[in-house]
């Protein structure tokens, strides 16, 4: 009786520690679950061309790319820095829009947090 109860106790304590865990998915961060400033930035500045989950769509029959594939995270953070502070490509600029805080946390937000990884990385890899 003694070691079933050290087993629950240790199943429990266990399940707590894995569910309070680094909210930080193999599949990128949830944005609409999280809570951080940057991700507060994104849905207020970003989602509405790169979808609520940065997972791309389709605007006025273009399509704005995911922020999850693969090569977004090859990109280094200058570059993502400059698509953000420029824009371009069909991107409109924030230059004025946001702080340079602001604009590296985006970064740090693109290049670290949504990145993902093993089937849902290929499955992003086609438009």
């Amino acid at each position: 009786m003694k070691y079933l109860k050290i087993v629950v106790v240790s199943f429990f304590a266990l399940f707590a520690i894995f569910a309070c865990s680094n909210s930080k998915a193999k599949d990128g961060i949830v944005i609409a679950d999280s809570k951080s400033y940057e991700a507060s930035l994104f849905r207020q500045k970003c989602a509405i061309c790169h979808g609520s989950e940065a997972e791309g769509k389709e605007i006025e029959g273009k399509f704005v790319p995911s922020l999850r594939r693969p090569e977004v995270a090859q990109k280094s953070e200058q570059e993502i820095y400059n698509q953000i502070y420029n824009g371009g490509n069909g991107m409109l600029p924030f230059k004025g829009q946001l702080t340079e805080k602001e604009i590296r946390l985006l970064v740090k937000l693109v290049k670290e947090d949504l990145q993902t990884t093993g089937a849902e990385a290929s499955r992003l890899q086609t438009p």
